[in-house]
């Protein structure tokens, strides 16, 4: 009867399935003992599911900041089920169980309050090293971008749902969104164009589950919201990158303001309509580039009004993204730098219309 091992995969297919390279899981069997239980003397190595499984918890370990010798030891022992796979994150020392890995270096200013990502100087690690991203164009960017961009490229969709959540948890909306999400995602999408079709699984499974942490994000005050129109949130016609506006949402939600998604390319006359129906205290219309930025529909909407006669208003009205560059916002119109001055921005307008008298 043929041997079991000969039908695992492949150090290649392995490769292929990880998102990392051959030489990488050859360096892993001399350093760590990462190689397949089985083996057949003069063939060529052939991995089993429960090998594939240990090569997985290796990624995510390192991903997550654990030093790639303990995490070669920790899921070594979830394959020989001395450790329990379930729980083999919350393993590394120094890390209380149920919690995720973390690296034993030494916050480098452990008397300063966590900032933004670009604020802290970076920590050592293998993270940094060349080919961490696994082939995406990331540059100088920080750990968290890496692990995310070795998740997704290996399309390991438990190990991106951890790490978003921790980049959330550990430095709030605006900076994961701006130093961990966004980078990565464009990153993806560079690599996208240059390959032809591929890395679009990549992207694609990326997006999804940076949506789904950002409809995660816990709204203020036990989800009260403030009293106060909402703010509708919309794409520009022909446009359908949608995931800054899901993070503007996600920020808005954790300030207690209300919002309206209407999501991608919504076309003029709905837009027109969902404002008169609506009487949204503001209007965000987002563009990511200057072929679909309609500086006309965002006239007319600016110039709408709406309430009862005598005490008609207008709606503050946002251009978002890129894709306005280059010219002025009109009268009633602002054009916020990034993630955070649109909230402050949106809070501030909020601020003024809440505990209105009624007319």
């Amino acid at each position: 009867m043929t041997e079991p091992a000969t039908y695992g995969l492949t150090t290649g297919a392995v490769a292929r399935r990880l998102g990392v390279s051959p030489t990488t899981l050859r360096s892993w069997d001399r350093r760590y003992g990462m190689g397949p239980a089985a083996r057949e003397g003069g063939r060529h190595r052939r991995w089993a599911p429960e090998d594939v499984a240990m090569l997985e918890a290796m990624c995510r370990l390192t991903a997550s900041g654990a030093p790639p010798a303990e995490a070669a030891r920790i899921a070594r022992a979830a394959r020989t089920g001395a450790e329990d796979p379930g729980a083999v994150l919350g393993a590394v020392p120094g890390t209380a169980p149920g919690t995720r890995a973390r690296s034993t270096e030494p916050e480098p200013y452990p008397d300063r309050p966590a900032g933004p990502l670009r604020d802290r100087p970076e920590e050592p690690g293998p993270a940094r090293q060349p080919g961490s991203g696994n082939g995406l164009p990331l540059g100088d960017v920080r750990r968290e971008c890496r692990g995310l961009a070795r998740a997704a490229v290996r399309l390991d969709g438990p190990a991106l749902d951890a790490l978003l959540r921790d980049a959330v948890a550990d430095h709030g909306l605006v900076t994961a969104w701006e130093e961990v999400m966004a980078p990565t995602l464009h990153a993806v999408g560079r690599k996208w164009e240059s390959s032809g079709d591929r890395y679009v699984e990549v992207e694609h499974l990326l997006s999804w589950h940076v949506s789904t942490a950002l409809r995660q994000v816990s709204p203020a005050g036990h989800g009260s919201l403030a009293p106060v129109p909402p703010v509708l949130l919309a794409c520009v016609p022909g446009e359908q990158h949608t995931l800054p506006l899901e993070a503007l949402a996600a920020g808005l939600s954790e300030r207690g303001l209300p919002t309206r998604m209407f999501g991608a390319a919504v076309p003029a006359e709905a837009l027109d309509a969902a404002v008169r129906r609506m009487g949204p205290a503001a209007v965000v219309l987002w563009s990511q580039a200057r072929s679909t930025a309609n500086h006309a529909l965002a006239r007319h909407v600016a110039g709408s009004s709406f309430g009862v006669k005598g005490a008609r208003t207008r709606p503050l009205m946002l251009l978002a993204g890129p894709g306005w560059a280059g010219r002025g916002p009109g009268p009633g119109m602002l054009r916020p730098g990034g993630l955070r001055e649109a909230l402050d921005a949106l809070s501030h307008h909020a601020g003024t219309r809440v505990a209105a008298p009624p007319v």
